[in-house]
């Protein structure tokens, strides 16, 4: 399995034969948020074992299934649950839902995390509207960028400024829900599986991150490298890290990948699905202003030649 573009092809054909009608947008829900797909009309659901080329799907509360339908009057593709570095996956392994849902037709891309806060004021139930990242793997050279540029997916060298659609993040908080209490700020990915020391936290906030987490990064930067418009969610499902250097300050500081000293994925779950019904609110206010085209012209027409029969045969740069 890897993130070619014919094997991203190959699952895109597959999934237009099973479909009603192929999906504009797309939304990846992180852990606990795979309950967003109830919000569709009209569901297919397929599980990711049965689509071509497509890894499995091996973490607690990441069903591993597509489900498409309507969200509002968008053709939406739901993706319960992503894959992750942490997993054994190749970075280009992470990225073959984004690819397959581009070659698909989506033009729109909503990608969901639960995430730890680095802030204070950012508190479990909180949302992060992201408005930028730190690719931590990426910086290291474990980006699904690396290798061979493939012209057919976009350019060698994408441009990351406004990587999260500016007008997108504005809307996302006009119709936020109060209890949500959103605010813009900038998420960190890291390798995982360990949650962050105090000082990794303390080393991320003063690196200007407000949230940190385990995904996310990847997805966008391929995103990005397609041309697709991008939204990205941080629900907050863990208390902030307490800022103090003291090395005599025992238990003074809390990692941000759990609700409290030995907390762990089971708490962040719990998290996540209290917070998931307010960000179903959101998603569903959203879904009548996300279906505007923003696709990669060199994309379109690729997918205007899947409809005419043929796919184009450009190689690798």
């Amino acid at each position: 399995m890897d993130g070619s573009f014919e094997a991203c092809w190959e699952a895109a054909r597959w999934l237009r034969a099973q479909l009603r009608e192929p999906p504009r947008v797309a939304l990846v829900c992180g852990s606990g948020l795979g309950a967003l797909a109830e919000e569709l009309t009209e569901p297919i659901a397929i599980d990711y074992r049965d689509i071509p080329h497509f890894p499995r799907s091996t973490v607690q509360g990441h069903a591993g299934r597509l489900v498409v339908g309507r969200l509002g009057s968008a053709p939406c593709a739901v993706l319960q649950g992503r894959f992750h570095l942490y997993e054994g996956n190749a970075p280009s392994q992470v990225v073959i839902p984004v690819r397959t849902m581009a070659l698909l037709g989506v033009h729109t891309l909503v990608l969901t995390n639960a995430a730890g806060s680095l802030r204070p004021e950012l508190g479990p139930g909180h949302l992060l509207v992201i408005r930028d990242h730190i690719d931590l793997p990426g910086l290291a050279g474990r980006s699904p960028l690396v290798g061979p540029n493939d012209e057919r997916f976009g350019t060698r060298f994408p441009s990351m400024t406004d990587a999260y659609d500016p007008a997108l993040r504005r809307l996302a908080l006009a119709l936020a829900p109060k209890e949500l209490r959103a605010r813009s700020g900038v998420y960190v990915g890291v390798g995982g599986p360990s949650y962050e020391t105090p000082a990794e936290c303390r080393y991320l906030r003063r690196a200007g991150a407000h949230a940190v987490g385990m995904s996310t990064v990847s997805e966008a930067a391929a995103a990005r490298h397609l041309g697709l418009r991008v939204l990205g969610l941080s629900l907050i499902t863990n208390s902030a890290p307490a800022d103090s250097d003291d090395e005599d300050d025992e238990g003074g500081d809390v990692t941000a990948g759990g609700a409290g000293p030995g907390a762990g994925h089971e708490e962040v779950l719990a998290a996540a699905q209290e917070g998931a019904r307010h960000l179903r609110a959101l998603l569903a206010a959203l879904a009548p202003r996300l279906d505007e085209p923003g696709r990669h012209a060199p994309l379109r027409d690729v997918i205007a030649a899947a409809a005419a029969g043929g796919v184009t045969s450009s190689s690798s740069g």
